[in-house]
């Protein structure tokens, strides 16, 4: 049992290293790749636009139960007035970055690993550097740039909605005063609690489009190995998300 450990832990260390060294290899071509925004604009459209249908869905539930939960909560101390407060700090600070991280890496990483594996199954990267065209530069930077940039923006779009789900909840179907319900969201959220979103929502897009791309360019070029890719793509990336919001969550507080 312990030899095994001992292989495992090995083995995530070598990965660990692997996936930095990728990153360090994206970042050095990143500026020449900017040249052709083009590619990176198609690669916005398809991980953000595209996946706007189920990040509105899922905020305004989400938004929808936080509501229905959070009222039962505060009406046991009689403090029903405070529920546009915790519907915004628990959605801009926690549940909207987090949630959209783990919709993004479910629904536009599979989509980047089996894009990219695919590509290497049929000797399309092998055909680009027999062309003299570096692979990383033309078809693996602009999907990560395109993930990172849309990352913030679908965060802040399923905060939105999921705000207007809890107040649709709170006002229309609890009883909860309008006028109230957003004047105690205006007095509790600050700048810095916008900040932490904005500052866990990029961090979660750079690391499950850094996880998506190098498992799709790593991946075995066969039908079963673009799927233990995608499938890793989607378990590592939530894994990650979720160590990352403790360690931002503890350096903020």
């Amino acid at each position: 049992m312990l030899r095994d450990l001992w292989a495992a832990l090995l083995y995530a260390l070598r990965e660990l290293g692997a996936q930095c060294r990728f990153l360090m290899l994206i970042l050095v071509r990143s500026p020449r790749a900017l040249l052709r925004f083009r590619l990176i604009s198609d690669q916005i459209y398809n991980s953000g636009a595209l996946s706007l249908v189920i990040i509105m869905l899922s905020g305004l539930f989400v938004g929808m139960v936080l509501a229905l939960q959070g009222f039962n909560l505060l009406q046991r101390f009689g403090s029903e007035s405070a529920l546009g407060s915790v519907a915004a700090l628990g959605l801009v600070k926690e549940l909207g970055p987090v949630i959209t991280s783990l919709l993004f890496a479910g629904r536009a990483g599979t989509a980047l690993a089996s894009e990219i594996g695919l590509m290497k199954a049929t000797d399309q990267l092998s055909a680009m550097e027999m062309m003299a065209v570096d692979p990383i530069r033309r078809v693996v930077v602009p999907r990560f740039l395109g993930g990172f940039l849309v990352m913030p923006l679908l965060a802040a779009v399923f905060s939105m909605i999921g705000i207007y789900g809890s107040h649709l909840v709170g006002v229309q179907f609890r009883g909860v005063d309008a006028g109230t319900f957003w004047s105690q969201m205006r007095g509790a959220v600050e700048l810095r609690d916008i900040t932490e979103g904005i500052v866990k929502s990029f961090a979660f897009g750079a690391a499950c489009s850094l996880i998506a791309v190098y498992q799709g360019y790593h991946a075995v070029p066969t039908a079963e190995g673009v799927g233990r890719a995608t499938t890793s793509t989607v378990v590592t990336s939530a894994v990650v998300t979720l160590f990352l919001d403790y360690l931002l969550t503890a350096a903020f507080l």
